[in-house]
């Protein structure tokens, strides 16, 4: 390894990762992260799904959740997890329906921490188990979701014209 990659590693190794709780202050730093996301997906939702979603995860009354990942002080990643019930287990699931982390900061385990705060969160509630899908070419991410889940071997159906 030339001493550049080793010193990028050593960056990379040094990096100081928060993962908190969002809350009301935090509407600036969601939005540019949501939009970001939605365009990575290559989709656009409306804002009234927006305002809806950013409400019902503020919620206590909702079983939607919003972590965030800060470095340096700057918010630079999301996850939101949703409690349900399943009918395979008596105890709740918990789904990891997104996950976002700014381009230029991925591969630095930022990704990784904010799987491992919705786990530490199923763990406190007793889940059954924490789950998630990916798109099949989000290459990057199946390359972190490997290490740290296994893959369920299910196939998803989606009908949404209704």
């Amino acid at each position: 390894m030339d001493n550049e990659n080793q010193k990028m590693q050593k960056t990379i190794e040094a990096i100081s990762i928060k993962i908190r709780l969002a809350t009301n202050n935090d509407f600036n730093e969601w939005i540019l992260l949501w939009n970001n996301y939605q365009e990575f997906c290559k989709i656009k939702l409306s804002d009234e799904i927006t305002n809806t979603t950013w409400k019902s995860l503020l919620d206590p009354n909702e079983p939607m959740h919003l972590a965030l990942a800060e470095v340096d002080g700057k918010v630079v990643g999301f996850t939101h997890y949703i409690e349900h019930r399943t009918t395979w287990a008596i105890n709740y699931s918990v789904y990891l329906q997104d996950l976002y982390v700014f381009d230029n900061l991925r591969g630095r385990k930022i990704g990784r921490a904010l799987i491992e705060h919705v786990y530490e969160y199923g763990k406190k509630i007793g889940t059954s188990k924490v789950h998630w899908l990916t798109h099949n070419t989000n290459s990057q991410a199946i390359i972190l979701y490997d290490k740290v889940a296994t893959k369920s071997g299910y196939i998803q159906y989606l009908k949404t014209d209704f």
